[in-house]
């Protein structure tokens, strides 16, 4: 079982938490100038690379807030 810090409740088991994408993922300035292209990269294309990556997470089954953090892709190991 993989154990995730939440930052307010301390560490608990991950059947606790939903994974929410990558972080920092910035909405569009002017949406209604994007293309359908432009749009289907924003919303369907991100990162993957192996390694440490910024993720979002929510504590679905506890304070139910929101968090970033640095996940290593390979390991699965928390790092902040």
């Amino acid at each position: 079982m993989l154990l995730i810090s939440c930052p307010w409740c301390g560490e608990r088991e991950e059947t606790e938490f939903h994974y929410g994408g990558q972080a920092f993922v910035s909405y569009p300035a002017d949406p209604e100038s994007l293309t359908d292209e432009e749009w289907a990269q924003y919303v369907f294309f991100r990162d993957n690379p192996k390694g440490d990556f910024a993720e979002r997470w929510v504590h679905s089954a506890g304070c139910r807030r929101w968090f970033n953090t640095v996940r290593n892709t390979v390991t699965s190991e928390f790092l902040s």
